[in-house]
Formats: C-alpha cells, sequence, structure tokens
C-alpha cells in the first residue's frame, strides 16, 4: 500500500517515522505519468534502501512554455496504481502552493553556472533555475539517504549531481540506464502527444546517436561533417533539431584531443514535441 501525503507537515512525520525506525530512504522524484523508465527507477531505489519515497509534482519554474505546461499530461490515478504495484512505500504529492508559498517569482532559486547554461540551457532559459531548485526543495523536505535520477535526461543527472557536491548535500544521487521502445526511441512522458505518424519517425532521432556513437568509437577523422550531414538528414524527415553533438561526460563540455569518456546528446521538434536523448560513447584510440 502506498501511502500519499500533500503537505509539508504529512511528509515530515512520514519520513520521521521512518527515520525512527532505522530505515534509510531513496527518493524518486518525478512529474508523474508515470512509464516504465520511471518504474526500473523505483525498483533501483528499493535495491539501494529500505524505503522508496516518490514524488509527483509538475514543476512550472522549470517550463518555458506556458502551452507546454498545461500540456503535459496528468495522470495521477493511473500514477497511484503504479506506484502501488512497484512497492512504493510513500508518495508525495504537492501542489503549488505547497511548493512555493510565496509563488514560484518570489521563491529563493538555486541555479548552477556552466552547466545548467549550454545544450538544455541554452535552448531553455531558465529550465535549469527551475529543476535545481525544486530538486532543492524536495531534497530538504525528504531528507534521503539517496535520489535516482535517470540517464535519459543526462543534463539535469550531471546537474543535480554538481549542486549535491557544491552543496554538501549528505544525498548519493544513482543514475538509471534509460529504458526505450522497441524501436529505440527513449521513454517519456511526451511521446503520448506524438501522432501515428510522428511516432513511426521518431525512433530515427536513436537510430543517429547510434550512429555518431559508432563512429566515435572507431575514431573517425570527419566526425564534425558527419554530425552536419546527420542533422540535415533528421531535419528532411521532419525533425527540427536544436543540437546533436558531441560532449565529455564529466562537464558536458566539448573533448579534448585526449578526452575518451564522452556523450553525444540530441535535442529536436518533431511536430510541438520536444524530445531529447543521449548515448554514452568512447573513443578507444
Amino acid at each position: 500500500m502506498t501511502d500519499v501525503v500533500r503537505t509539508v507537515a504529512a511528509l515530515r512525520r512520514a519520513v520521521a517515522s521512518l527515520r525512527d525506525n532505522g530505515q534509510s530512504i531513496a527518493f524518486v522524484p518525478t512529474m508523474g505519468n508515470l512509464h516504465r523508465g520511471h518504474l526500473r527507477l523505483m525498483d533501483q531505489a528499493l535495491q539501494a534502501a529500505d524505503v522508496c519515497i516518490a514524488s509527483i509534482y509538475v514543476n512550472p519554474m522549470q517550463f518555458n512554455q506556458q502551452a507546454d505546461l498545461a500540456a503535459y499530461p496528468r495522470t495521477p490515478k493511473a500514477d497511484l496504481e503504479k506506484l502501488q504495484q512497484a512497492g512504493v512505500q510513500l508518495l508525495f504529492m504537492p501542489d503549488d502552493q505547497t511548493m512555493y508559498p510565496h509563488g514560484q517569482h518570489q521563491q529563493t532559486f538555486v541555479e548552477v553556472p556552466n552547466l545548467g547554461e549550454i545544450l538544455e540551457g541554452e535552448h531553455r532559459p531558465g529550465h535549469f533555475r527551475g529543476v535545481a531548485t525544486v530538486v532543492n526543495r524536495l531534497f530538504n523536505l525528504v531528507q534521503p539517504d539517496i535520489a535516482v535520477f535517470g540517464k535519459k535526461d543526462y543534463q539535469q543527472l550531471m546537474l543535480v549531481r554538481k549542486m549535491v557536491a557544491d552543496l554538501a548535500m549528505p544525498v548519493t544521487i544513482l543514475a538509471g540506464e534509460t529504458e526505450r521502445e522497441t524501436d529505440g526511441l527513449a521513454m517519456s512522458s511526451r511521446n503520448a502527444r506524438l501522432s501515428p505518424q510522428q511516432r513511426r519517425i521518431a525512433s530515427r532521432l536513436h537510430e543517429a546517436l547510434v550512429e555518431i556513437k559508432n563512429l566515435v568509437a572507431k575514431s573517425s577523422e570527419n566526425l564534425q561533417k558527419s554530425i552536419e550531414k546527420t542533422i540535415k538528414e533528421l531535419e528532411e524527415a521532419g525533425f527540427a533539431v536544436e543540437y546533436l553533438s558531441l560532449r565529455r561526460r564529466s562537464d558536458l563540455l566539448p573533448p579534448e584531443p585526449g578526452d575518451r569518456q564522452l556523450v553525444v546528446l540530441a535535442a529536436a521538434v518533431l511536430g510541438d514535441v520536444r524530445l531529447i536523448d543521449n548515448l554514452e560513447t568512447e573513443k578507444l584510440s
């Protein structure tokens, strides 16, 4: 049975009770509309700690467009059923008043410089301020030992890790692998908004990443030209590509000649649905 709490006071009472019983806590923050990728994160949390606490909150501070916020799918009843089946013990479902009592524009915020300003940060100004602020607040409320974030939002994972390190927060951040559909499309709550025709095209984004990953592994000399060619092919297929970029994993800056641990990241809009994906890769020579 998953207990649902909606207020700060109720959450703190529940957490205090768990602590009194000597139980370790793993936390998985979400925006709801849960799919298999989310549930894998819950499984990982339950393997790492005695108790898994999840949250569902569609955070307005991290949306750049009101239309995108309004269109974000909300399925609380189905989500709760999935959490119960997954064995999640506690669900925190706050409203805006609970999370931002004085309004989001009067809220003290957290901003991660540099890492929060590139790639996603460049195309979605203010997005990572919203992410860092809400995650910081949730960490302060839940006080978890462990938190689990998916690699699908790779830059978000890196940003949360940096925030935790910079602010000396006593939380261990675990990374969950990206769950994919059978054709390779990364699972996302936004995929439900794709039309049947767009859904058939959407997997090409993953195919493009695989192609670049393989070229990196082979140490292709014409990598930048290949990336530009791949972008053109995606745009001809119907995508509006925001970026397709090879970065080093440690800080998401462009790689230096000796860097081997790399990641290729992409963001592209198909119709009115924005898709992101990434693949880690390694330069072998």
